[in-house]
């Protein structure tokens, strides 16, 4: 707690909050609300819906098929829980794709408002009352519903406390690089031995065929995450 100022607090704004509460529920991301490190809050978004019916949705002007989220409700949340130093964050496939650095720095976020969109997406004004706007990857879902889900799941485990400092140090994307292989018991299995060094007990030597493999396998999977890389291209 120390490196923390406060506990994070996120608001979740959807259709559907249960997906959300019961995605949460369960291990590092129950752990990391259950030690004060965050709260979660889940809102139903037709708390602010139009009319006796609580409309979030109509027809896109121009035609065209499916609804679009009109902007009414889903500004008006925004507005409700938005306080000083807020950042709001629409769950969009046309948003930046999320990364590893942007997760750090989400982290260290007071209060996140996180907007799960659905149906043909959302009326356009809708952004100007946006901050960000992030996409989980190159694909279509059904809502931001697991985008948010997997948003606050990588956000919690990265706060101090949530789990061993260690863990987050090598693990993949924590330096430019994919993590590098690992192995348990047996020693053996079908044929493939752990392989001898890590058996050797010198720690040192350890270290740097672990720092090898990770960046083979990066040079491998990832070559865009080495310095000089060039960007992926959208889809790659």
């Amino acid at each position: 707690m120390s490196e923390q100022a406060r506990p994070l607090r996120i608001d979740v704004v959807s259709l559907f909050p249960d997906t959300i509460l019961s995605a949460l529920s369960a291990s590092i991301p129950a752990r990391a609300i259950e030690r004060g490190l965050a709260s979660l809050r889940v809102h139903d978004l037709r708390e602010w819906g139009i009319g006796k019916h609580r409309a979030v949705d109509d027809e896109p002007y121009g035609g065209g098929a499916g609804m679009l989220m009109r902007p009414e409700p889903l500004v008006d949340a925004i507005e409700a829980l938005r306080t000083e130093g807020s950042t709001v964050v629409l769950l969009d496939a046309g948003g930046e794709r999320l990364q590893q650095s942007r997760l750090r720095t989400l982290a260290r976020s007071g209060h996140l408002i996180l907007l799960c969109g659905r149906y043909e997406g959302v009326d356009e004004r809708v952004r100007a009352y946006v901050d960000l706007e992030i996409s989980i990857g190159d694909y279509v879902l059904s809502g931001g519903e697991p985008g948010a889900i997997v948003l606050c799941d990588a956000l919690l485990r990265l706060l101090p406390g949530a789990i061993e400092a260690a863990s987050l140090a090598e693990e993949s994307f924590s330096a430019n690089l994919l993590e590098y292989p690992q192995y348990t018991r047996p020693a053996e299995f079908r044929g493939v031995a752990v392989p001898e060094i890590l058996l050797s007990g010198n720690h040192a030597a350890v270290a740097a065929w672990r720092g090898e493999q990770a960046r083979l396998r990066t040079v491998a999977r990832r070559p865009d995450l080495l310095p000089g890389a060039q960007p992926r291209k959208k889809g790659d």
